[in-house]
C-alpha cells in the first residue's frame, strides 16, 4: 500500500473530512478489540519498538540499534514479530538460508542477520518460544497497539520528517490511535531525522531522544556514481534523499507498495532502465530481502546505520528498566 497524499499534514483536501466517519468506525472497533484481550507477561522482559502511524517511520533500525547495544552489556537477545507478508503464522525461529520473504516476510529476514528471529501472530506464544530457546530479553519489532503481551519498555518511533502527517485516524489519516494514547504508553520517544514542525509532542510527554540515518561507511563507492534507486517501503523519497545526501547521483527512482514481492518483470524493468542510464541498480536492505538470488546479483545493497544524537542517556533509560546483566 502506498500512503494517500492526503495524508501528509501539508496536503489541502476534503478526503480527510469525508472519511472521517469511517475514522469513528475504526476507532470503535479497534478499542472493542483492545478490551476484549487479556494482558499477559512474557517470562523475560519485552521491549517493543512500534509507532503510531501505518507505514515506515524507522522501527526496524531502532530494534537493531537496541539489540546491538544489549548484546555488548551480555544480554541474549531475541527478535519478535508478527511476520508481516509472511505465509507462516509461527512460532517459527526465522532461518536466513532457508525462509523467504514470501514465508515470514522481509522485515523478519533483516532483523535474523543480527540476533535470533522468531515469528508469531500469536505474540504471547511466540514469545514463549524465545524464552524457552534460552533468550534472556525480546525485542518486539512493530506490536506498539497490541495488548496481549506486556510491554517492560515501549519506545515510539516518529518520522521527523512525516510526524504523524495530517493528525487524523484511520482511514482519514495514517494514525492507528490518537497521538496522545500512544504517548501516554511510551517510555520514550525516538524521533528520527528532522524537517517538520513536532508540536504535537509538546507538552507533557516521555523522554525524547533524536536519532539520524547516516550511511554505512562501506557505502562510499555510491559517492558520485550515477544511481537507479527503487523501493517498496513505507517513505521510499527517504531512502531517494538518503541516497542523494551520501553524493549518488540520483538519475531516477522508482516507487513500488509498502512490501512489495518483486517479479521477474519488475527487475527486467529496472535493469534495463539503468542500462540505459549506464547507472547502478540500488536498493533498500528491506527490498534486498526480497530478491530473487539472481536479482540480487545484478543490484546494490544502500546500508545504514542509526546514529542516537545522546546515547548514554537512552542507555541510562534502559539500564533504570532493566538493570544490568548478571554474566554467567
Amino acid at each position: 500500500m502506498k500512503a494517500p497524499k492526503f495524508w501528509n499534514g501539508n496536503q489541502s483536501s476534503l478526503v480527510p473530512l469525508l472519511l472521517s466517519p469511517l475514522s469513528v468506525v475504526y476507532r470503535f472497533f479497534d478499542r472493542l478489540n483492545r478490551k476484549s484481550k487479556s494482558t499477559l507477561s512474557a517470562s523475560v522482559p519485552v521491549i517493543c519498538v512500534g509507532n503510531a502511524i501505518v507505514g515506515g517511520a524507522g522501527k526496524t533500525p531502532v530494534a537493531i540499534s537496541l539489540a546491538q547495544y544489549l548484546i555488548g552489556q551480555g544480554w541474549n537477545v531475541h527478535f519478535l514479530s508478527r511476520g508481516y507478508g509472511g505465509q507462516y503464522k509461527g512460532p517459527l525461529r526465522v532461518v536466513p538460508d532457508v525462509h523467504t520473504a514470501l514465508d515470514v516476510g522481509d522485515e523478519p529476514l533483516l532483523l535474523a542477520s543480527f540476533a535470533p528471529t522468531w515469528i508469531s501472530r500469536d505474540r504471547v506464544t511466540g514469545a514463549a518460544a524465545a524464552a524457552k530457546a534460552s533468550a534472556d530479553i525480546i525485542i518486539m519489532d512493530d506490536g506498539f497497539q497490541n495488548t496481549s503481551l506486556k510491554h517492560d519498555i515501549s519506545f515510539l518511533v516518529v518520522d521527523g520528517g512525516f510526524g504523524i502527517g495530517n493528525g487524523r485516524i484511520l482511514p482519514s489519516g495514517p494514525l492507528r490511535e490518537p497521538i496522545k494514547e500512544a504517548l501516554d504508553r511510551a517510555d520514550a520517544v525516538i524521533v528520527i531525522g528532522s524537517g517538520i514542525e513536532l508540536s504535537f509532542l509538546e507538552g507533557k510527554t516521555p523522554p525524547i531522544f533524536g536519532a539520524k540515518i547516516t550511511p554505512h561507511a562501506l557505502q562510499k563507492e555510491l559517492v558520485g556514481g550515477k544511481v537507479v534507486a527503487f523501493a517498496g517501503i513505507g517513505r521510499p523519497e527517504k531512502f531517494f534523499d538518503s541516497l542523494r545526501d551520501t553524493g549518488a547521483d540520483v538519475v531516477e527512482t522508482v516507487e513500488f507498495p509498502d512490501h512489495h514481492n518483486f517479479s521477474q518483470e519488475d527487475i527486467m524493468m529496472l535493469v534495463e532502465k539503468a542500462a540505459q542510464l549506464d547507472a547502478a541498480l540500488v536498493t533498500t536492505r528491506k527490498d534486498y530481502v526480497r530478491l530473487s538470488d539472481d536479482a540480487r546479483m545484478m543490484t546494490t545493497v544502500f546500508d545504514i546505520d542509526l546514529v542516537f544524537k545522546n546515547p548514554k542517556e537512552l542507555q541510562k533509560l534502559l539500564i533504570e528498566k532493566l538493570g544490568t546483566r548478571q554474566h554467567a
